[in-house]
């Protein structure tokens, strides 16, 4: 596995080697020993979720839950691609408000680390686009928050052409980051 850090500390691209021949290919898609060795400590899942959009310009998020329940992910897509957007929301980071982006496609096999302390969504770049993602958590409705997706003061390329992007009601009405109170 092959393994790229960012500017914002703690989130990694780890891109799973794959063996690959007239057949197809093979991958080892995920080995927890590999994992907590490039996060640099145990890190324990308990679900795993998986989106399907339809639509090419589907957008969702950008969203968290706080502290009792924060949730970590480990982001993949497995169908179509995406443009994965991870923003550190950590009050005490020298990196707070700022954001990586990092395509993630069937065809090209990374995966995004998210840990706790950061928004998350993604753009869809393709219809009938699949993404799976593990999560060191539950799902808590009461935990959780989202900041607008377009929010000027991120200033985040989506990869999105003129083309009005499809969200959920509350994606559509989420708060600025100006008016967010980080919980981390």
């Amino acid at each position: 596995m092959d393994i790229h850090t960012f500017e914002i500390d703690a989130l990694l691209l780890l891109k799973p080697h794959r063996y690959q021949d007239e057949r197809g290919y093979f991958m080892e898609a995920f080995r927890q020993s590999a994992f907590d060795e490039a996060v640099g400590r145990p890190v324990r899942f308990v679900q795993d979720n998986q989106s399907l959009s339809f639509k090419r310009g589907t957008v969702r998020g950008l969203h968290f839950q706080s502290p009792p329940h924060a949730q970590g992910k480990l982001v993949r897509c497995t169908r179509g691609s995406v443009i994965d957007v991870a923003v550190d929301i950590r009050r005490d980071s020298p990196t707070y408000g700022q954001h990586i982006c990092a395509e993630l496609s069937d065809a090209n096999g990374c995966q995004l680390w998210v840990p706790a302390g950061f928004l998350h969504g993604f753009s869809t770049l393709e219809d009938d686009t699949v993404v799976q993602y593990k999560c060191t958590d539950y799902y808590a409705a009461d935990c959780e928050g989202s900041v607008i997706w377009n929010d000027r003061a991120l200033g985040i390329d989506w990869g999105l052409d003129k083309a009005q992007p499809i969200l959920s009601d509350k994606d559509a009405t989420a708060p600025r980051f100006s008016d967010f109170a980080s919980p981390f």
